[in-house]
C-alpha cells in the first residue's frame, strides 16, 4: 500500500494549519470589535489586542492550537473603569493584570486547574456555548432614529436565509470533502454570493471601519502614584482571575479534544506577557477564546502555525485588507458562530443528568446558569465550592469504628476513615467515656488525620477520657500522624 512521503504530509499539515488560522481570524474580527464597543473603546484597540495576544501566545505559549484574543468576559469587567477614568487607566490596568498573570504562572499555580471537577467543566462549556449563541442575536438588531430595533421584513428574511445557508455549508461540506475548512468555505462563499447578487444585508464594515496603522509603543499616561494603584488594582485582579480561569478551562478542553498535554504554567506566563505588551501598545486585555479555539480545532488547526496565522491576519486586515474584510456579511459570521455554539455545548451532559449523582447534576446546571447570567469567575468558584462541600460531606459520613471488647475491663476502638473538619463531630459521637470500661484503647491503624481539626478532636477525646478517670491508650499511629501530633506538642499518642 502506497503511503504519503514525509514531505507531502508536512505540506498538508502546514496547509491545514494556515487555513484553520485564516478561518479563526475571520471569526476573531467581529468578536473583538463587538467587545471593544461593549467596553466603549475604539474598535482598533480590540483588534490590536487580538493581534498581539493571539500571536504571542501562539508563538511561545504552552498550548498549541488554542486561540486567544480580546475576550468578552474581560470587556464586561472594564466598562465602569473606562467610563469613570478613561482609556489610559484601562491600559495601565491591562499591564498590571498581565504582571499578575505572569506571577501566577511563575509560582506554578497553573496546576490548580486540576482541582476543577468535571461537572464544573461541563457547566463552563455549556454556559459559554449559550453565551456565544445569545451574543449573535445582537446582529439581528439595527439602530434607527427610534433606537435599537429588531430586523423585520426583507432585511430579516435575507439575514435569516444567509445564516441558514452558512450553517448548511458548515454542516454538509464535510460529507463531500475535508480538504478545506467548511467554515472558511461558508464565509467566503456567502460573502461572494451577497456581493454578486447585491443583497441588502449588513456587513462587517457596518460595525466599524478597521483600517489603521501599526500599533505604537507608549507607556500609559497615568500618574505613577498610590492613588492610581488604588484605582486600577481591583480591576487588574478581577481581569487576571477571569482571564486565567477562561484560559485554563479552555486549555483543559483543548487537551481533551487533541488528546495531548500542554504546559499550563507556561501558558499563564506567556498570556501575562502578552497582556503587558498589549497594554503598552494600546490594545485591550485578553485571554483564550473558546469559540475561536473550537473553530481552529475543528478546521484542523493543531500547531502553533494556526494561531500565528490567525494573529498575523488580524494585522493584515488592519493594514491592507480592510476594504475586503469589511464586505463580509455579518450573517456568514453569525452562522459560523451558531454552529460553534451548537458544537461547543456538551449535549451529552443533558443525557447524564438523571444518571449522575444529584449533587453533580446540580453543579452542572448551576455553573451553566451562573455563567450565563453572572460571570465565569463567580460560576466556576461557586461550582468548586459546592463540589468541595459535597465531597467533604460525603467523606464525613464515611467515618466509622470497629469495637472489640476483649474482656469486661477492656475495650478497643478501631476507627476507619479520614478525620478532618467535617467529620470530627461524627467521630466524637462514636465514643462513650462515661460508660466505657477502665481500660480503653484507640487503635489508629485505619485512621487518617487530615488537618488541625482532626488533631484537636483527638486531643479533646483524650481529655474527655482523662476527666472520666480512664486514661486513653492511642496505638498504631502512622509516621505521618505521629509527626502531626508531635508538631503541636502532643505526647500522649505513643505506639504500644
Amino acid at each position: 500500500m502506497k503511503t504519503d512521503s514525509p514531505g507531502i504530509s508536512r505540506r498538508v499539515d502546514i496547509r491545514n494549519n494556515v487555513l484553520a488560522g485564516l478561518t479563526s481570524s475571520f471569526a476573531l474580527v467581529p468578536e473583538c470589535i463587538a467587545f471593544a464597543l461593549v467596553a466603549q473603546l475604539n474598535p482598533l484597540m480590540g483588534l490590536y489586542g487580538a493581534f498581539i495576544i493571539c500571536t504571542l501566545t501562539a508563538l511561545f505559549g504552552g498550548r498549541p492550537g488554542m486561540i486567544s484574543g480580546a475576550a468578552g468576559s474581560m470587556a464586561v469587567v472594564i466598562v465602569a473603569l473606562v467610563v469613570q477614568h478613561g482609556v489610559q487607566y484601562l491600559l495601565a490596568t491591562v499591564v498590571l493584570s498581565g504582571i499578575l498573570m505572569m506571577l501566577f504562572g511563575a509560582f506554578r499555580l497553573g496546576k490548580l486547574i486540576r482541582m476543577v471537577p468535571h461537572p464544573v467543566m461541563l457547566g463552563f462549556v455549556n454556559g459559554l456555548a449559550v453565551i456565544i449563541a445569545m451574543s449573535q442575536l445582537a446582529h439581528f438588531k439595527q439602530f434607527t432614529n427610534d433606537g435599537e430595533q429588531w430586523l423585520s421584513g426583507s432585511a430579516l428574511y435575507v439575514m435569516g436565509a444567509l445564516v441558514a445557508l452558512t450553517m448548511g455549508i458548515v454542516y454538509l461540506l464535510p460529507r463531500l470533502t475535508r480538504a478545506v475548512p467548511p467554515a472558511l468555505v461558508a464565509i467566503i462563499g456567502v460573502g461572494l454570493l451577497a456581493q454578486l447578487l447585491q443583497l441588502p444585508t449588513r456587513t462587517l464594515g457596518d460595525m466599524a471601519h478597521i483600517a489603521g496603522g501599526l500599533p505604537s509603543f507608549q507607556l500609559p499616561l497615568v500618574p505613577f502614584t498610590l492613588e492610581t494603584l488604588h484605582i486600577i488594582l481591583p480591576y487588574s485582579v478581577l481581569i487576571a482571575i477571569v482571564g486565567l480561569l477562561e484560559t485554563l478551562l479552555t486549555f483543559n478542553l483543548t487537551d481533551e479534544i487533541t488528546e495531548t498535554q500542554g504546559q499550563p504554567n507556561r501558558e499563564c506566563v506567556v498570556l501575562g506577557a502578552a497582556n503587558v505588551t498589549s497594554g503598552l501598545f494600546g490594545g485591550m486585555g485578553g485571554c483564550a477564546m473558546i469559540g475561536q479555539t473550537m473553530i481552529n480545532l475543528s478546521s484542523g488547526g493543531r500547531s502553533r502555525l494556526s494561531g500565528v496565522t490567525s494573529g498575523v491576519m488580524i494585522l493584515l486586515f488592519i493594514l491592507f485588507l480592510s476594504p475586503l474584510i469589511e464586505r463580509i456579511p455579518l450573517a456568514a459570521l453569525v452562522g459560523v458562530m451558531l454552529v460553534v455554539a451548537q458544537q461547543t455545548f456538551a449535549w451529552g451532559s443533558l443525557r447524564v443528568l438523571g444518571k449522575v449523582p444529584r449533587n453533580d447534576a446540580v453543579v452542572i446546571i448551576a455553573v451553566t446558569v451562573i455563567t450565563v447570567f453572572s460571570d465565569l469567575a463567580v460560576a466556576v468558584l461557586c461550582g468548586i465550592v459546592f463540589a468541595a462541600l459535597n465531597f467533604a460531606w460525603q467523606h464525613a459520613r464515611e467515618i466509622d469504628t470497629d469495637i472489640d471488647i476483649e474482656h469486661p475491663g477492656a475495650k478497643t476502638y478501631t476507627p476507619r476513615g479520614t478525620l478532618f473538619f467535617a467529620s470530627t463531630t461524627r467521630f466524637l459521637e462514636l465514643f462513650d467515656p462515661i460508660k466505657d470500661p477502665e481500660r480503653v484503647t484507640l487503635d489508629c491503624r485505619n485512621l487518617h488525620l487530615a488537618d488541625h481539626s482532626a488533631i484537636a478532636a483527638l486531643e479533646g477525646l483524650y481529655q474527655r477520657y482523662t476527666k472520666a478517670g480512664k486514661p486513653l491508650q492511642v496505638t498504631n499511629l502512622s509516621e505521618r500522624n505521629k509527626h502531626l501530633l508531635q508538631q503541636v506538642g502532643l505526647d500522649f499518642a505513643k505506639a504500644q
